[in-house]
């Protein structure tokens, strides 16, 4: 078990609270209101490009044949990807007893659910038709119609549905005690809105216990859902025939390729929050090594898979594999190639200097450049090889235009809106779990 103590010495149980509760209980200043409408007119923008290319139809999208999966296929797989942070921080590091994730799990809890809100939407917008989306849902109806369940679009409803309907109940669930918190110390609506989410709690022995093992369970059914949801993902393109996508090695690419992303995305959070609320006690620079570490871990994962990639279409001697390999990587989408590969394979090996990954500026610069390249392979993996498939006669460039980088834009507003008010309205840091690893510290005399 990992006997590391993770929190500043002089932290104190007594403190934590404090801390942690400062922001929910200061009256929001003039940045607050200065971001929240920074937000909102992304959503705005976003919802204006969403309404034009409801009216205007499809064709005001850069998506034609042969590529008629264009960014929303790529954001869509981007977002899932992020969403997987929070269950590999918050459920596998729990399994495992890690005791550094106490401390930042709850931000990457709230990452996933919002990442996963945003994700759901590229499927519907996709469809073009938004308004008949529920035809995806497999309800008994009085004109006989019935999904289809041999299509990837149905598996994704399944898993993503799934995925956040157990991401949201873990992540309602871990914050009961702290909801309590902030219960008794509001009147009025407020304290009523976080008795609604406390749930009655009160902190007895026969609470505490029920928790614990409910906290458990969720944890064990979360874990297995990270494998699942992206190797779904995953699936949407394997299980064609296009040159570059039907592959077997798909379903582990992409889940380490989430896990990359999402922990990239936790540092690149975690770094300016950190600094905000003034949390350098709770979130110590040992909290960025070990994200680091995981970071580095998942990287070498995915350039492995690259290497794979290109050998087996090499080793194969499959000229269709062959051409879309190089077209991938000298062709109209070369750069794009190129600066994935610098981004997510070349860059974090620079982790492996004790320098780098125990600096937590440096790391914030790397994941950022990390959600770069991230989204970079995911636009490389699905739209090269829509361009460039079997039939030369068909081959055609893809370039987005403002509406569906619009769109992306608005949902990037609403994923920091829905953070900003969380970190605003909510505990950041669950009190009750660093509570109990500050006691059973001081009395393992682990520190003063």
């Amino acid at each position: 078990m990992d006997k590391e103590n993770y929190f500043a010495p002089t932290l104190t149980a007594d403190q934590v609270s404090d801390q942690v509760l400062l922001q929910s209980l200061k009256n929001p200043g003039k940045p607050f209101y200065l971001a929240l409408a920074l937000f909102g007119g992304m959503i705005i923008f976003g919802l204006y490009c969403l309404f034009t290319q409801i009216v205007k139809g499809l064709g005001v999208a850069g998506m034609n044949n042969p590529v008629a999966w264009g960014i929303y296929l790529v954001n869509f797989v981007f977002w899932v990807g992020i969403a997987h942070s929070g269950t590999l921080i918050s459920a596998i590091l729990f399994l495992f007893r890690s005791r550094w994730r106490t401390s930042i799990n709850r931000i990457a809890e709230a990452m996933t659910v919002f990442a996963v809100i945003m994700a759901g939407i590229f499927p519907l917008i996709h469809v073009g038709r938004i308004w008949f989306a529920y035809w995806l849902f497999p309800y008994p109806n009085a004109r006989m119609l019935w999904v289809n369940f041999r299509s990837p679009l149905n598996w994704d409803v399944f898993a993503v549905s799934t995925y956040m309907t157990v991401s949201a109940l873990f992540f309602i669930v871990g914050m009961m005690p702290d909801m309590a918190v902030l219960r008794d110390r509001f009147q009025g609506i407020r304290g009523k809105i976080y008795g609604l989410f406390a749930m009655g709690w009160r902190g007895t022995h026969k609470q505490w216990h029920h928790y614990e093992t409910a906290y458990l369970l969720f944890a064990a059914l979360a874990t297995p859902l990270v494998i699942s949801v992206h190797s779904i993902v995953s699936w949407d393109f394997a299980m064609s025939i296009l040159p570059g996508w039907h592959s077997t090695i798909f379903a582990p690419y992409f889940v380490a390729g989430a896990i990359f992303s999402g922990t990239a995305m936790v540092i690149t959070i975690l770094f300016p929050l950190r600094k905000i609320f003034k949390l350098e006690n709770l979130i110590t620079d040992k909290h960025f090594t070990r994200l680091a570490q995981m970071m580095l871990l998942t990287s070498l994962i995915v350039s492995y898979s690259y290497l794979t990639e290109f050998f087996i279409a090499w080793y194969g001697n499959n000229i269709y594999e062959q051409a879309t390999f190089y077209n991938r990587a000298f062709g109209f989408y070369g750069p794009f190639f190129w600066l994935m590969i610098f981004c997510n394979s070349l860059l974090p090996l620079t982790i492996f200097f004790k320098k780098i990954r125990s600096n937590p500026k440096i790391l914030f610069l790397i994941s950022l450049l990390v959600n770069v390249g991230m989204w970079l392979e995911r636009f490389v993996i699905i739209i090269s090889s829509l361009a460039h498939d079997y039939n030369p006669y068909a081959w055609k460039n893809y370039t987005p235009t403002y509406i569906e980088w619009g769109v992306f834009i608005g949902t990037i507003g609403g994923f920091l809106m829905l953070f900003f008010l969380f970190v605003k309205f909510a505990p950041v840091v669950a009190i009750s779990e660093v509570k109990g690893q500050i006691f059973h510290d001081v009395r393992g005399g682990e520190h003063d």
